[in-house]
């Protein structure tokens, strides 16, 4: 296990025999979410006593995003998962300095309240449903705490274990689920059951694999008069499809299948008949434009023929330019200029939407001093610098999204979003920021989306983030960013088995975010602690799942559907009508049919439309895809790839077949 434990001692004995081991104390600590703890190296003789250490350095190891530690050893908690904290301690005079680990589990803050659904407040007896009760802390963590169920009148409303509510008889009575002396209470009344006559529709129908069909139950009474709150139990058979508690339904394989609703002893059911999806289409790569240094980001010009592609350094090389390319052939893309900076890593650039201004970003500049740089576009083909922007983010910026004058950009160093007004571009300054609630250590905002004024904010630990910046729902501006809303999620859960590959400490969180309709896409970045596998230069293979949040209901943000290779690693997102393009690193270009209502796996559903491995045998990984993400625009499709620069690339139309 990489970094296993404390004690695990990597150095020699020194040739004075005084220091033979070094030791951490307190080894394999617990602590919460805002804590902080003092780690301390302890030395030992070869006897086994205690001795000074000379010198002690201590820095952070695996992924930096759940807390900090500092040159002395003082842990700060900022989000639940491990810090794996390392010491290298130098004997006094002279000999190998000893490496020593500790992991530090951040644990969740106490359970503050608990959700229930459905919100039920009325049954008829002889129904039965499943209420779900998920912890959160007062962050809004989901909890793992066990919930006990119980009923204040179980003849009137019995509850399993596990939530099963039965109605028994008329009355009212209330459900309660608690963990420790947190409680949440549910008032349901239960009246005579006057349904009779239950029916489904539609009662028969056919679709695709993917097809969400919303099936609808009815009931009546005796006397035939229709029943209104009717919440129905549904059941699907066989596998290999699903079905919500909203009767939505959606199957992954094609067949038959029989759609169930029960309510109160009474039942209807539904017929599907269930074809393929069918698609797949071919894919055509167009052109390439190989470079020296690692591609980042690609930015198409609002006039499709000039683009911008930035860069990182390879190996501690490079990374200090944007190149500008000339695409109006797409079969031969040709650098015509560029622009070199201060940095080590390019990250992101973006135009503004008149096409006559873009920024880049820096990280890693060797001044410290990194922000934007803003540059003048008036020949697209050859950008100049006019001005920058350090003052608050010379720290580093990651990534940008202009919008209306603004620039609304991630800052490195404190993980809150800066807004600067760049309407008078020589002269930019900033107008606003904004940043989650303390504590501030671990918190780190990765990208913007910025759509109608509202920012998608993507915030590693804390999930996606909605600020109004102008739409007016809530008042917000630029110069005044006003929360919305927020969809957090499990992500130690959910990558599991990252860790298990890797050890703890792995790197994980909300990477990115791209609003379209209404849903926002939500990708994850993943990579283990300790490097596997063959991908991104310096991380090794990618992990990582796009999830779909449906935002019909700003107020309660629900995931309804997910995709996840297997065999890449979610990263940049781009929507087009009906079509996703993804970057999915080592997984190279995929592109999905996201048509319609989503709901489910939409890998299984059969919606890949394409798929081009951008490895290339001069890659800096030889044959190795490193796909960044995606641009679509005017049929053509373009890539960068880390390892192997630029990709053109198109859909070739579907294929007829003639009997």
């Amino acid at each position: 296990m990489w970094l296993a434990a404390a004690l695990l001692t990597l150095g020699q004995q020194p040739a004075n025999n005084q220091l033979a081991r070094v030791a951490i104390e307190p080894a394999n600590a617990k602590i919460q979410i805002g804590d902080t703890l003092r780690l301390r190296a302890i030395g030992f003789d070869a006897a086994g006593n205690r001795i000074p250490v000379p010198t002690a350095l201590w820095f952070q190891s695996g992924g930096t995003f759940e807390g900090t530690v500092d040159s002395t050893g003082l842990v700060t908690a900022g989000a639940t998962g491990t810090i794996v904290a390392t010491v290298v301690a130098r004997p006094g005079t002279g000999g190998r300095p000893f490496t020593v680990a500790t992991e530090v589990v951040v644990l969740p803050l106490p359970v503050a309240r608990i959700d229930l659904e459905p919100a039920v407040t009325r049954m008829v007896v002889g129904q039965a449903l499943n209420l779900r009760a998920t912890p959160l802390a007062a962050n809004e963590d989901q909890r793992g705490d066990r919930v006990v169920w119980s009923s204040d009148d179980p003849a009137v409303l019995s509850v399993t274990p596990t939530g099963r509510v039965t109605a028994r008889r008329a009355g009212t009575a209330s459900v309660i689920a608690a963990v420790g002396r947190v409680e949440r209470a549910t008032r349901i009344t239960v009246s005579a059951n006057p349904v009779r006559v239950l029916s489904v529709s539609p009662a028969r129908t056919t679709a695709r694999t993917g097809d969400v069909i919303r099936f609808v139950a009815s009931a009546t009474t005796a006397t035939g008069r229709p029943v209104t709150e009717l919440r129905p139990e549904w059941s699907i058979t066989p596998g290999n499809a699903s079905v919500d508690p909203d009767g939505a339904f959606v199957a992954d394989l094609p067949g038959t299948y029989q759609v169930i609703a029960s309510f109160a002893g009474r039942s209807a059911e539904a017929v599907v008949e269930i074809t393929p999806r069918d698609a797949t289409r071919a894919m055509k790569i167009v052109g390439r434009l190989p470079i020296g240094m690692m591609a980042t980001e690609f930015w198409l010009h609002p006039d499709g023929k000039h683009g911008y592609l930035a860069t990182a350094g390879l190996t501690g090389v490079g990374g200090d330019r944007l190149y500008a390319v000339d695409v109006s052939n797409p079969a031969a893309p040709r650098i015509t200029d560029s622009v070199v900076v201060d940095a080590r890593v390019v990250n992101d650039v973006m135009a503004t939407e008149d096409g006559r201004y873009a920024v880049m970003t820096r990280e890693n500049a060797s001044n410290r001093k990194n922000g934007i740089v803003i540059l003048s576009l008036e020949d697209p083909a050859h950008p100049k610098p006019i001005a920058e922007f350090t003052e608050t983010v010379s720290g580093g910026v990651h990534s940008t999204y202009v919008y209306r004058g603004h620039v609304y950009l991630t800052d490195d160093a404190t993980g809150s979003m800066r807004v600067i007004d760049i309407r008078d571009p020589y002269h930019p300054k900033q107008v606003a920021r904004w940043e989650t609630p303390p504590p501030a250590a671990g918190r780190q905002v990765h990208d913007i989306d910025v759509k109608d004024g509202l920012a998608y904010l993507s915030y590693w630990n804390d999930g996606l983030i909605v600020l109004d910046v102008g739409n007016g729902i809530k008042g917000g501006r630029p110069e005044n960013p006003v929360f919305v809303t927020q969809f957090k999620y499990d992500l130690n859960a959910l990558y599991r088995n990252v860790e298990a590959v890797g050890g703890p400490g792995f790197i994980r969180g909300t990477h990115t975010a791209w609003r379209e309709g209404r849903y926002v896409y939500v990708a994850d970045e993943v990579f283990p602690a300790k490097a596997h596998g063959q991908g991104v230069p310096g991380f090794g293979r990618a992990y990582g799942r796009m999830q779909v949040i449906d935002m019909s209901d700003l107020a309660k943000p629900r995931s309804v559907a997910w995709y996840e290779s297997g065999d890449g690693g979610a990263h940049n997102i781009w929507v087009a009508g009906d079509s996703l393009f993804l970057g999915d690193y080592q997984g190279g270009l995929r592109v999905l049919d996201v048509s319609g209502e989503l709901r489910g796996d939409l890998g299984r559903q059969g919606r890949l439309i394409g798929h081009v491995a951008t490895g290339d045998k001069d890659g800096h990984i030889p044959n190795v895809p490193g796909a960044w993400g995606a641009i679509y625009r005017n049929g053509l499709i373009y890539v960068p790839d880390v390892n192997s620069g630029l990709w053109i690339v198109q859909i070739e139309p579907k294929r007829q077949l003639t009997p």
